[in-house]
C-alpha cells in the first residue's frame, strides 16, 4: 500500500505530485528546491544557502515519517552549474557525516523557480508503518 506523505514544515507541492510517498519501509521524496516553507520564496541566490534549505526541506519531509537523514540510502542532486559543485558538496557533507548515502549528481539546463539546486532521496526505515521493527540479515 502506498501512503502519501505531507507536511507543512516543507514547501507544499507546486504541481500534481506528493512531497513523498511511503511504500512499506521505503520513502521516496519529490525533488526539493530551496523554497522557504513559510514564504514560498527561494531563500537566496547563494548555492550554499540554497543547498542548506533544500536539505532542511528534505529533513522536514522525512521527519513527517519519523525518519532522519541517517535513513537516506540514495540521493539525486540536480544543479544548474556544476562549477558550484564544491560548495554544494561541502554543505551536503555536513548533513551526512562519515556514512553518506549513494548519490548521483547531474547538471541540468534549468530548475523550477530559478533554483540552482534540487535534491530528491530514497530513505529506508527500520520500522514498518505499524511500528514493528524489522531485522535484515545480510550475511558475511
Amino acid at each position: 500500500m502506498k501512503k502519501i506523505v505531507s507536511t507543512t514544515e516543507a514547501p507544499a507541492a507546486v504541481g500534481p505530485y506528493s512531497q513523498a510517498v511511503r511504500v512499506g519501509q521505503m520513502v521516496f521524496t519529490a525533488g526539493q528546491i530551496p523554497l522557504n516553507p513559510q514564504t514560498g520564496q527561494i531563500v537566496s541566490d547563494d548555492i550554499a544557502e540554497q543547498t542548506r534549505q533544500v536539505l532542511n526541506n528534505l529533513s522536514a519531509v522525512l521527519d513527517a515519517e519519523n525518519l532522519t537523514v541517517d535513513h537516506i540510502v540514495k540521493t539525486t542532486v540536480f544543479m544548474t552549474d556544476l562549477g558550484e559543485f564544491q560548495t554544494m558538496n561541502e554543505v551536503y557533507a555536513s548533513y551526512f557525516g562519515d556514512q553518506p548515502p549513494a548519490r548521483s549528481t547531474v547538471q541540468v539546463s534549468a530548475l523550477p523557480r530559478g533554483a540552482r539546486v534540487e535534491i530528491d532521496c530514497i530513505a529506508i526505515s527500520d520500522q514498518t508503518p505499524a511500528g514493528k521493527q524489522l531485522s535484515v540479515d545480510v550475511g558475511e
